[in-house]
């Protein structure tokens, strides 16, 4: 067994964060939709998770947001003549192209790549598959600047691959790790990759019939052969379509799974025995026993559980506090904590759940309350605004180090943002064309602050 140890990269929220209710079946996203947002306000709850995911001693990193409004979208839709002309025309013409290609949605990290593990895969590297994002235009903007991105803070060829989004096919809908979720006994070792989809190739009898499916099961399955699943360590399991009709539009609203422990709610798999299917799969592959921490619909409705968040919340392991060469008595008493957004604390029901499980025989010994309002009223908690990527000590200091998590860092980024961000946006303000100024010269200072070079068409083009 390798030391490794999972690197939490957040999406910084980035300036032109607004309530547009752009995706259907978001909840959350339609219920706020065309309310004044806090762009400001949303970066720096954002970093403050951050922070205190770095104060439990867990490794934290960075990922830069978008840059927006993005003009080379609406100029490949026919707007033209000066950047301030595209936006005019755009607001006139095609407000709902100005709002897609204006969307923060980067923020939300979860979406930007599925990653496997070098101890899961035949070339020893760690493989990340940007998300096409097919299923909201909003969304299919962003694969370009994420291969840009990842290809700049994991350049080392020897330690990783980024390999480019699948092609951009409603059959191969593709919305990365938020579908994704790695179980091992210790991060260093061989785990199962689970992948979770909403359609296989057939049309779905039993599908939705509220919302569409977002994942396919063939996108599932091309993800796995690109990053070269060593075999029996993929395994592909259904959404159920009565939790995507509940507002599960993604699977880490339903379950979150690390190492050895799986919390889910019962209604989140098509097959009410995928739990124990997983368990038979992890002690087979895996050694040990897989923890199913299981919520049954007469303690949460789905309806609560997407109201709340509860499972769209990071479940981590305070793992540098136990050596990675830890005996089996001190690995037994490794500590797990739930980041939850304090819409579960506010709710009665989900906090007596909480304060249950942390008291009991649970793997979960504590629970952290974080106050995301900005995000939870898009659609977005903890789990959304980070991209887990598991590294040995080797390969974290073969990335790039700029966007690496310190409390120097921090201080940096809360000035930043203070000094660029607006306090407040409303849907309507997208056409100002000195939001789109503001917001190239912060992401051009935020750049030269990470040490990343010209990651932006506009800075390219400049």
């Amino acid at each position: 067994m390798s030391a490794a140890y999972e690197v939490n990269f957040d999406g910084l929220v980035g300036p032109t964060h607004n309530y547009g209710g752009l995706a259907f079946g978001n909840l959350a996203s339609a219920s706020h939709s065309q309310a004044e947002s806090n762009p400001q306000q949303a970066a720096l709850q954002g970093l403050e998770k951050m922070k205190l995911l770095a104060g439990l001693g867990l490794r934290q990193a960075i990922l830069p947001p978008h840059d927006r409004p993005h003009i080379e979208t609406l100029r490949c839709l026919g707007f033209s003549g000066s950047d301030p002309d595209v936006l005019q025309q755009a607001a006139r013409d095609a407000p709902g192209m100005l709002a897609a290609a204006s969307s923060a949605s980067s923020m939300w990290a979860a979406n930007a790549a599925t990653v496997s593990s070098s101890a899961d895969t035949e070339d020893a590297r760690v493989h990340f598959t940007p998300a096409n994002l097919t299923s909201c235009f909003h969304r299919s903007i962003e694969p370009p600047t994420t291969c840009d991105l990842l290809r700049a803070i994991f350049a080392d060829q020897s330690h990783f691959v980024v390999h480019d989004p699948l092609p951009p096919s409603p059959a191969l809908g593709d919305e990365g790790a938020a579908n994704h979720t790695r179980l091992c006994a210790h991060y260093g070792d061989p785990g199962l990759e689970v992948f979770t989809y909403g359609a296989d190739e057939v049309a779905h009898q039993n599908g939705p019939r509220r919302y569409p499916v977002r994942q396919t099961l063939a996108a599932s399955r091309a993800v796995a052969r690109l990053h070269r699943i060593q075999p029996g360590r993929a395994i592909f399991l259904q959404q159920s379509a009565a939790a995507i009709d509940a507002g599960v539009f993604h699977h880490d609203v339903a379950a979150v799974g690390n190492q050895n422990v799986l919390f889910f709610h019962t209604g989140a798999f098509a097959d009410y025995q995928a739990p124990a299917i997983l368990r038979q799969r992890f002690t087979k592959h895996c050694g040990g026993e897989l923890k199913l921490i299981a919520i049954e619909p007469n303690r949460l409705t789905l309806a609560d559980a997407v109201a709340t968040y509860l499972f769209n919340s990071q479940l981590v392991t305070l793992a540098d506090r136990v050596g990675p060469a830890a005996d089996a008595a001190q690995t037994a008493h490794r500590e797990m904590a739930l980041i939850c957004p304090i819409q579960c604390q506010q709710h009665r029901g989900v906090a007596a759940l909480l304060d249950e499980m942390v008291q009991g025989d649970s793997a979960i010994a504590s629970v952290r309350y974080v106050d995301l309002q900005q995000s939870m009223q898009n659609g977005g908690g903890p789990a959304c605004l980070r991209l887990r990527v598991v590294m040995t000590e080797a390969q974290i200091a073969a990335m790039h180090q700029g966007v690496i998590w310190t409390p120097s860092l921090h201080t940096r980024l809360q000035a930043w943002v203070e000094r660029n961000y607006r306090d407040r946006l409303h849907p309507t303000d997208l056409t100002d064309p000195q939001l789109l100024n503001e917001s190239r010269q912060a992401l051009d200072e935020l750049t030269s602050l990470l040490g990343l070079g010209s990651l932006y068409g506009f800075q390219r083009a400049g």
